[in-house]
């Protein structure tokens, strides 16, 4: 895919979303779909400064995608909110659980892992699950 349309891509799935495609919106967008893992709004916001584009918009354009469902917001018991896309074409927008790096901070998607059968019986009991989230020692912090 070239790099016009994957731009287009972005600008009508902004529109798609009943959003206008403003600069910055496709900017955010393109960044967090690049990237490997949750972003805080201080990272968007220090990738897109170089845009001219200020922390206040950066804040407001992640929160309108998620409202709109472009973006998914995640907390993983630091109180520090992280964005990422969702996967329209994925069962439950490609929801998908996250390892927290207890020494480091750091987040990662586990796109992989799913749960079982009998784990999904098991918590269906008590409701549904919408998140989960390892925590250890990544590869990095344990060497």
């Amino acid at each position: 895919m070239t790099e016009d349309e994957s731009l287009e891509l972005v600008k009508q799935a902004i529109r798609g979303a009943g959003l206008r495609a403003t600069p910055a919106r496709i900017a955010t967008l393109q960044l967090l779909r690049r990237s490997k893992s949750p972003l805080t709004h201080a990272l968007v916001a220090d990738d897109l400064s170089s845009l001219g584009v200020d922390k206040a918009t950066v804040f407001r354009n992640l929160n309108d995608m998620v409202d709109a469902g472009l973006l998914r917001r995640t907390e993983v018991g630091d109180h520090v909110w992280r964005f990422e896309t969702i996967d329209p074409d994925a069962e439950h927008g490609g929801g998908h659980p996250h390892f927290l790096c207890i020494d480091c901070g750091t987040v990662s998607c586990l796109d992989d892992v799913k749960l079982t059968a009998g784990s999904r019986r098991a918590s269906e009991q008590f409701g549904e699950v919408t998140e989960i989230l390892l925590r250890g020692h990544c590869n990095d912090c344990r060497e």
